[in-house]
């Protein structure tokens, strides 16, 4: 079996390594499609993965069953949740597998197979097409939609997305079809230009003027209803707060470290409300593809598409910045010429 491996210092390799075999609980996965997320790029651009690899947003069929699965055959279609709960706590009964204390991350998905947990795979209609499944059960949609649900008061008219590659082109979707103003906000042209094709109602580049007096202005001097940081930066944060309007709500969807803030400079005087959202709830896909159905483009998130065993390319151009979401397909076996990795 053939999986990636991320070898540090913008180096991948697509080695060889046994079956998955699948425990207690388990199922082995055939992939077809699996997404890069903005999190790998940490160990492809640092020292790498200590073992398999970062890769947690994939689709494809069960093709092995463990010790103790029902509610899955061989044979079927599932998207994977990486996160998957214990299956005996209160949360886990409501679906919401991210609070459960006992969570267990299953990762390694760029592989021409893979472990999940069987709790965490979702059945996918078979009219649903891989690349739309891939963001629906994964980071590409998942993100963005539990986002939603922490600022779902009509009162938010406009958004401002501070920082626009994968994640925050997704919350720029959303929020859009949510009927929401979004302001778009980056440094690099291509994801400003992704962005308003993606309903983005205004695009603010960061390093042609002051993103914050910008927002304002845009907002008649109030300042946005929510901001968004998703860059996962300490000056991204900070402008968030200063371009939030009074009793407006900031949301953290960037990782990033300690940053220093004043509880009075940007939380008591002003009443902001600030709330992160990591990841999403096994039992928000139903809803996320729901909405789908009922028209949310979620596929138009995807800017590039690779064969698997072009994955090298496929992080060099994610690497770049120059891309919205980025799959790698398991089911083109035959190479591309160069840059037939390039476009929808």
């Amino acid at each position: 079996m053939r999986i990636l491996r991320l070898e540090g210092n913008s180096i991948v390799s697509v080695v060889d390594q046994p079956e998955p075999i699948p425990g207690p609980g388990e199922v082995v996965i055939e992939t077809a499609v699996s997404a890069i997320c903005g999190s790998e790029l940490h160990s492809y651009r640092g020292d790498g993965s200590q073992q398999g690899n970062s890769g947690h947003e994939a689709v494809g069929t069960v093709i092995e069953i463990g010790e103790g699965v029902s509610r899955l055959k061989v044979g079927q279609r599932v998207g994977v949740s990486a996160i998957a709960g214990c299956g005996n706590c209160s949360y886990c009964e409501k679906g919401q597998y991210t609070w459960c204390p006992h969570r267990k991350f299953y990762g390694s998905m760029h592989a021409e197979r893979f472990l999940a947990s069987a709790n965490a795979c979702y059945p996918l209609p078979d009219d649903l097409s891989w690349e739309a499944g891939v963001l629906i059960t994964g980071d590409g949609l998942g993100v963005p939609y539990h986002t939603s649900t922490k600022i779902a008061s009509p009162d938010v008219r406009i958004v401002a997305v501070f920082g626009v590659g994968p994640i925050g082109l997704g919350n720029v979707l959303m929020q859009a079809h949510l009927g929401r103003r979004v302001i778009a906000i980056d440094i690099i042209p291509e994801r400003l230009e992704a962005a308003k094709q993606l309903g983005a109602g205004n695009v603010v580049n960061a390093r042609e003027c002051d993103p914050v007096e910008h927002v304002r202005m845009l907002s008649d001097g109030a300042g946005a209803d929510v901001c968004i940081e998703a860059a996962g930066r300490p000056e991204t944060a900070r402008a968030c707060f200063h371009a939030v309007r009074t009793a407006g709500t900031v949301v953290f969807n960037g990782e990033q470290g300690a940053l220093p803030i004043s509880p009075s400079d940007q939380f008591i005087r002003r009443d902001i409300t600030a709330v992160g959202a990591w990841f999403y709830h096994f039992s928000e896909i139903g809803r996320m593809l729901e909405l789908y159905r009922n028209g949310l483009p979620v596929v138009d998130l995807i800017s590039h598409r690779y064969p698997f065993i072009e994955a090298r390319a496929a992080f060099e151009r994610f690497s770049s910045g120059r891309s919205s979401k980025v799959l790698l397909d398991y089911q083109i076996h035959v190479p591309n010429q160069p840059d037939a990795g390039d476009g929808k």
